[in-house]
């Protein structure tokens, strides 16, 4: 589980560095106004892209070694299905038109739920941390979905949905880092 901790951790931690460095390299760029996905195909490109891929490709093989670990088919699925969204991220940029958006509300669907229901296999106090962040990331994308920002602009709606699930990722990885490998829930 350690090295399957190691990865998803690595996954989520370097992403939200490459998306602060993009950020910081794509002129006049506004996290209320621009989306996510628009660092993909702006000055910051190469970063963004890069980083979402190796994301996705982490957690692939952030899943193998923890399908080794323990045996929870509903989580691997979702957790496959999330890195195969974030890798699509950047196989079909925006400019992609509606694969992108498929990719991203895959990325994003998935990743809730696998934060959800990772509550299985952590115990307290992250199972129901990670229920919560879950849960807001799905709130967050039925609003997004509907066109309800609540104020914070389409850029910052959309990052309601990532950032919880980023902050999972980070989460669960330094969870699974910290067990005994013996163990299998």
């Amino acid at each position: 589980m350690k090295i399957a901790g190691t990865l998803f951790f690595v996954a989520a931690s370097q992403f939200i560095l490459a998306l602060i460095v993009a950020e910081a390299l794509y002129p006049d760029y506004s996290i209320s106004v621009n989306y996510i996905s628009d660092l993909g195909v702006g000055p910051s490109w190469a970063v963004f892209n890069f980083s979402v891929f190796l994301m996705g490709t982490l957690m692939l093989v952030g899943v193998y070694f923890l399908q080794r670990a323990v045996r929870f088919r509903v989580l691997t699925v979702l957790l496959i299905l999330t890195a195969i969204g974030a890798m699509g991220v950047c196989v079909f940029t925006e400019s992609s038109g509606s694969a992108h958006t498929v990719v991203s509300a895959i990325a994003f669907l998935f990743g809730a739920l696998s934060a959800i229901v990772s509550y299985r296999l952590v115990k307290s106090p992250f199972s129901p941390l990670a229920i919560i962040l879950g849960l807001t990331a799905l709130a967050a994308l039925t609003l997004f979905g509907t066109g309800n920002y609540l104020g914070l602009g389409k850029g910052g709606m959309e990052r309601m949905i990532l950032y919880p699930i980023l902050t999972w990722g980070v989460g669960f990885g330094a969870y699974l880092i910290g067990q005994n490998d013996s163990k299998t829930t």
